[in-house]
């Protein structure tokens, strides 16, 4: 919403808003951009009659400035209906869509298309260090946005990517998440499978190999499908992958034949493989490989992803928004396949709706695999789940205990510091995963080391 309100400022829209408890960087965002933010929701932050109210989904029915909206008779629309119809008509629509992966794919497609003149506009749920924001309204003939499953606002309760018409998409991975809006894997089926079979005839679906359901969703595509990733029939293959700090190393095909040798700051095997999609996409848009490669080699990444916060006495705090347990899986495999020889400790606050929740109970044990240490915290806001329904951290514990890990749970954030500080070693990656601002944990534990 946030980049939203700037893009319109830049178009010299006249913009105001109102939220709860705006604190930095967005109060500060909005602020430098001459954007008034009102502090809480009252009928009067609406006595200007706006010509226009965007209502982002976390606002109720029952909030009383969406009350006072609806009484006036003002026009409302969502996010992504403004984000279509001020933005995206007109120009290709380029939609990456996915349970994992989606903030990445869509950031470096996006930089891809930059640093070869195209200016793109886009919008990344994740802020780029190339733009050093998540948006542009850019004058090319193309639109990068993250196609986001969650539910689009109080009156309307679908996906928010059923609202854009891609020219191209890429689709990663399809698994259950969102528990507090979707039951199980069959509804979060129903809404990709929305998605893909919405897409015009003439558009490209650039599909993962390496995941039944996608490839069961792709079958249900009317329009052009590609396999990406490392299975032989897949016209776009990952090969030769090497890792050679700082850079990944890794060779392309195409239909079995030599396309061209990449190497970008990204590490994972999952992030090389969201670089192979955002290639295939290149290809197709006609970039030349050679400018595919310049776009990977120079894009400094997003934050919050595998960022490296600070070193201090060789100790490396490093921030990442994984959550979901396949997510925690492969971020800690990521690093792990850059620091072989170090200790990893892992840090890792449930704080998700679904990570708080007790559906990924028996699965987040097998997560932490490539981890030394781990450290996890009780899930903040318990409260808001149901007790039968709630995750718990202890039994989390125990059961990393028992597949022989050296796990510790925690009931705050404050004695994790505590903990840490005492057990760190030069030499260690402390790696912090969490979706939220996780107490600032990683500022005072930096301080503190």
């Amino acid at each position: 919403m946030g980049a939203l309100a700037g893009m319109f400022k830049e178009a010299e829209f006249e913009v105001s808003g109102s939220d709860n408890h705006v604190y930095p960087p967005m109060s500060t965002f909005l602020a430098e951009r001459g954007i008034r933010i009102a502090e809480g929701f009252r009928p009067e932050n609406l006595s200007h009659r706006p010509d226009l109210v965007v209502v982002g989904n976390a606002a109720s029915k029952d909030n009383p400035e969406v009350a006072a909206m609806v009484d006036m008779g003002l026009h409302y629309c969502s996010l992504p209906q403004a984000l279509n119809r001020f933005f995206i008509h007109g120009k290709g629509a380029l939609v990456v869509a996915g349970t994992h992966g989606k903030t990445t794919t869509s950031a470096l497609l996006a930089w891809v298309l930059a640093s070869a003149g195209l200016d793109p506009g886009f919008m990344v749920g994740g802020i780029l260090k190339n733009f050093d924001r998540n948006y542009n309204a850019g004058t090319g003939p193309y639109f990068v946005v993250e196609g986001d499953e969650y539910d689009t606002a109080f009156f309307d309760k679908g996906p928010k990517f059923l609202h854009y018409t891609p020219s191209r998409a890429i689709l990663t991975t399809v698994e259950f998440d969102h528990a507090d809006i979707y039951r199980d894997l069959d509804h979060v089926k129903k809404a990709f499978s929305d998605f893909v079979k919405a897409m015009p005839e003439d558009a490209l679906l650039v599909v993962y190999d390496g995941d039944p359901v996608v490839a069961e969703l792709a079958a249900r595509a009317s329009c052009w499908t590609v396999l990406y990733g490392l299975e032989e029939k897949s016209p776009w293959r990952l090969e030769n992958v090497r890792f050679d700090p700082p850079w990944s190393r890794f060779e392309v095909t195409i239909r079995g034949e030599p396309f061209w040798s990449f190497k970008t700051p990204l590490i994972g095997r999952h992030n090389l493989l969201n670089a192979l999609a955002v290639i295939a996409v290149a290809h197709d848009l006609r970039i030349p490989p050679d400018l595919i490669a310049e776009g990977l080699e120079t894009f400094e990444g997003i934050k919050r992803r595998q960022e490296v916060l600070g070193i201090k006495h060789g100790i490396i705090v490093m921030d990442d928004f994984a959550h979901h347990p396949t997510e925690v899986r492969e971020t800690l495999a990521a690093v792990r396949s850059f620091y072989p020889n170090k200790r990893i400790v892992a840090v890792f606050e449930p704080r998700t709706n679904s990570s708080r929740r007790n559906v990924f109970q028996n699965i987040y044990p097998g997560s932490f695999d490539n981890a030394d240490m781990v450290c996890i915290r009780k899930p903040p806001m318990l409260d808001k789940i149901p007790p039968r329904e709630r995750f718990s951290s202890e039994q989390l514990t125990l059961d990393l205990k028992d597949r022989g890990k050296d796990a510790h749970y925690f009931p705050d954030t404050d004695s994790i510091i505590d903990y840490l500080i005492g057990v760190a070693e030069p030499e260690d990656v402390i790696l912090i995963m969490s979706n939220g601002g996780f107490d600032n944990i990683h500022e005072r534990l930096l301080k503190r080391l």
